[in-house]
C-alpha cells in the first residue's frame, strides 16, 4: 500500500485588510494541510476562549471552513484536540 503524500506549509502568514485596504501581514496560522485545514499548536494548561476566537479569525481571513487546534500540554493527546469549524 503507498500512503499518499500531505502537503503541509508552516507558518502562513494572512494578510489583514480592512474596507478594501491592505494593512499587512497581521497573523500567521502554525500550519495549513492540503490548502484546506489549518492546525493551531498549542502547549497550555487548557484551550480557552481566546484560543478559539483567534483560530476562528484565521480561519475567516483565510476563508476556510476547518481547524484543529492541538493541544501537546495533556497526557493524551486526545484530549488535546479541539475541533473549529467557520458556519460562514
Amino acid at each position: 500500500m503507498k500512503l499518499k503524500r500531505l502537503n503541509a506549509q508552516c507558518q502562513v502568514p494572512l494578510e489583514v485588510a480592512y474596507k478594501g485596504q491592505a494593512l499587512g501581514m497581521g497573523y500567521r496560522m502554525d500550519m495549513l494541510v492540503e490548502d484546506k485545514v489549518v492546525i493551531e499548536l498549542k502547549t497550555v494548561e487548557k484551550i480557552n476562549d481566546l484560543h478559539l476566537a483567534r483560530t476562528l479569525t484565521y480561519l475567516k481571513l483565510s476563508d476556510r471552513k476547518l481547524a484543529l487546534i492541538l493541544n501537546f500540554s495533556v497526557n493524551y493527546m486526545k484530549n488535546g484536540i479541539r475541533r473549529v469549524v467557520n458556519h460562514r
